[in-house]
């Protein structure tokens, strides 16, 4: 067994952070057996604030990741960690740095930019509401004005799902496919949504509904954990789904977000099959 190896980490962002967390996520996930201990600091906008950050990280010496677009607090940053001789990495400039050339134009500098309530900030709480509205099957009649539906036997994640794409400003909305019930009517009459199917292994489903109902403390004796009734439930719904030529996605290995990131994909298909720039 590999040891684990701990060190320290030291995010600092001017914003919420959640560029610098997202990235650090991402890279960790390659090393098995690296433990971080995060220091995480957020809306650092002033040299008071960075004050606090340097001494933590002198203190506690480690690689600093930070997103920073004050000139001076950048500059102060890498002065500070140049002395120390612990690496000091920008995720933003690279791609910052690409842009500005590619584009022509200069970089604004302003902290927390990407965060303004501009008209995409409220096309994604339209969004939220949306997809929290229409949950479950709840709210049938304006399923057409769904930008994704997605329909899916219990567990199959349905509703993060929904929020995810929420986040990014896509109304979805979802519903259960439950054997022996007939889905709602207005499904079938809906032409402008994407309809997507999703699936998951039967033994893997089994699993979480009992972990589920273990929770609620319910009886687990019911068709909704036996393994033979969850494997015709799973493959009622994909002949169904194949009815209605709806493409499908299994989810048993699947986190929302890779969930999320095909449907994008399949929006965006659709969207240049139809003409649409």
């Amino acid at each position: 067994m590999a040891q684990t190896k701990t060190f320290h980490l030291h995010l600092v962002s001017d914003s919420t952070g959640d560029t610098i967390h997202s990235v650090a996520r991402a890279c960790l996930a390659q090393f098995e057996g690296a433990e971080p201990v995060e220091h995480f600091w957020n809306l650092v906008r002033t040299n008071r604030q960075l004050d606090l950050v340097v001494e933590e990280i002198r203190a506690h010496p480690g690689i600093v990741v930070f997103t920073l677009v004050d000139d001076g607090l950048r500059h102060r940053l890498l002065d500070v960690c140049g002395t120390l001789g612990v690496p000091c990495i920008s995720v933003l400039d690279p791609i910052m740095a690409a842009l500005a050339q590619q584009l022509g134009m200069a970089v604004h500098g302003r902290p927390g930019r990407q965060h303004m309530m501009d008209a995409a900030y409220f096309h994604r709480i339209e969004a939220m509401d949306y997809a929290l509205g229409h949950d479950d099957g709840h709210l049938v009649r304006d399923l057409h004005q769904a930008d994704v539906i997605l329909v899916g036997v219990s567990r199959t994640s349905k509703t993060p799902t929904c929020l995810y794409l929420a986040n990014r400003g896509v109304k979805a909305a979802n519903v259960p496919f439950v054997p022996g019930l007939p889905l709602p009517e207005d499904l079938h009459k809906v032409t402008r949504p994407l309809v997507v199917g999703l699936t998951k292994d039967p033994e893997r489903l089994v699993q979480l509904r009992r972990n589920r109902m273990q929770m609620l403390n319910q009886a687990q004796t019911t068709d909704y954990v036996d393994p033979e009734q969850v494997r015709s439930e799973v493959a009622e719904a994909r002949r169904y789904f194949a009815k209605h030529r709806w493409p499908v996605l299994d989810v048993t290995r699947r986190a929302i977000e890779e969930t999320a990131a095909e449907i994008l994909s399949l929006l965006a298909r659709r969207g240049r099959n139809a003409g649409i720039p």
